[in-house]
Formats: structure tokens, sequence, C-alpha cells
């Protein structure tokens, strides 16, 4: 089959923006398409500026034998904050506020749209990083860690507070809850990360961080890396939180239980990026 440029551009657009960060020979494409590799780098520059021109992301190069492209999902700004003014305006309805100072998300988090864009941000945050493994604890945070994962291209591990049969040999720590200082536990399976990977933390929300400082613990366990901690929604707290080093894309910064009123702002995000 002869491939038209046209044909191949879209399909190779495809196949890019279906394997984030992975390295693809140019051989691949050449045999694929039975198109010389000039041809295939003349078409891979047309993807490239489009890719840069419309804030999808960058398209790298690697030279050598066993070089190749890759794909770099990114993410403009005003994307980012036109999705922290969604989130804002989502979470600010009154009919969402729960006891405790909680907020009903289980809605959003099943939002696959919303969530695919929230895994982008955060991806694109991290994406000069290596990282190996995405890790929450179960259950609110394990839609935005495979949409993150879904975007650096990495496995997804989810931390239990009970051990389960078909999980097999666990490792399980006891930790803090930050907000109401009981002794919880959190179990993971021993064939669930290797010694030496660096591991990217996420949860849907952060009130004092005592279930990340808990999630940080554990990887100690496994001999891995913390490389970043990712969370959607945290509580401004009068208490110092138990981790210092992570980014939010909204704050909770007081909500009001007998007027029902939640007042919310910008995360650390835009913060961060700066530094």
């Amino acid at each position: 089959m002869k491939w038209k440029r046209s044909e191949r551009l879209v399909d190779m657009t495809y196949y890019l923006l279906e394997h984030p960060h992975q390295l693809i020979p140019l051989t691949y494409f050449s045999e694929l398409y039975s198109s010389a590799k000039s041809s295939i780098s003349e078409d891979l520059t047309i993807v490239k500026e489009t890719f840069e021109e419309k804030g999808i992301g960058l398209l790298t190069t690697v030279p050598g034998a066993a070089g190749g492209v890759k794909y770099i999902p990114r993410m403009a700004e005003h994307e980012v904050r036109q999705i922290t003014r969604e989130l804002i305006a989502e979470l600010s309805q009154s009919d969402r506020l729960l006891p405790g100072g909680y907020l009903f998300m289980t809605d959003l988090l099943g939002n696959p749209e919303l969530m695919n864009r929230v895994g982008k941000v955060f991806a694109s945050a991290f994406g000069d990083q290596k990282i190996d493994v995405i890790m929450t604890v179960a259950t609110k945070g394990i839609s935005i860690a495979h949409a993150i994962a879904r975007h650096l291209n990495v496995p997804v591990v989810v931390v239990r507070r009970d051990s389960k049969v078909t999980e097999g040999s666990t490792v399980s720590i006891n930790y803090v809850s930050g907000s109401s200082r009981r002794i919880q536990t959190m179990v993971l399976s021993k064939r669930s990360m290797k010694s030496g990977q660096r591991v990217l933390i996420t949860d849907d929300f952060m009130k004092v961080g005592g279930t990340m400082n808990g999630m940080k613990n554990l990887l100690e366990e496994f001999d891995c890396e913390l490389a970043g901690i990712a969370v959607l929604v945290e509580a401004e707290h009068a208490d110092e939180t138990l981790v210092g080093d992570y980014y939010s894309l909204v704050k909770l910064q007081e909500v009001n239980e007998k007027d029902r009123t939640i007042a919310l702002s910008e995360g650390n995000f835009f913060q961060k990026g700066r530094n």
C-alpha cells in the first residue's frame, strides 16, 4: 500500500499521541509507510511544528543509530488556568459541602474528559523528570492516577487500607492521619514496585497531608524514591502540612457549614511553575 503524505501525517500523529514518552525509531515509520527516512523526517517536522504551535506538546529528536522521536505532552498555561476556573466553579456549589469540611467530588473524578485534562496538566509539570510509577491510595485518587499515567506512559499502583488475597504477599505500615490524628494502616503488594524506582504520588484531596506522608513512608519500605506529589484540591489549614513540596490545582480556603458557603482559589501550581 502506497501512503499519501496526508494519510501518513494523520496516522503518524495518532500513533505519537497514543505513545507519549516512548522513543520511536524512524525506521519504524519508514517501514510502516514504505517511505524513505528523508520523507519521514519531513513529515515529523510538520507534526513537530503543529504540536508546538497548538500547545499540544513537544516532539524531541534523539540522534544516532539508537535514536528516534519522542512525544512529550505539554499544556499551555492558559489551558491550565481554564481547567482550574472550571474546577473552582463546579466545586463552589453549596450542595457539594460535606460534614468535616470535605467536598463531594465523585462526579468530577468520574468525568473521563475532565480527568484526562487534569492528567495532562500534572504530566506536563513532571514531563522533564524520570517517573517510573504513579502511586495513589484507594479509592478516590485512582482516576487521577490513571489519567496522569496515561500521559506519562507509566504504570499505576494503588495502596489499600487492608490486604486482599489477590494481592499476594504485601508490605504494610502504620501512619498517623493528618486530620483525625488516628493511627491507620496502608498495604501494598510486594510485586507492585522495584527498588530504585522514582514514584509520583497523587490524590484527589489533601488536608494536612497525613495520607501523602504515609505513602512517602511506604516508598522507603520498597527502597523507592519520591519524584513528586500532585493533588487536585488542597485544604488551607492552620496547622503546618506534613508534606512540603507538592503541586495543587485548587485550594479550599474556607467552608462555612452554617451558611453553606465554600471559598476556593487557585492552588500553588502556577507559583510552583515559576520557581
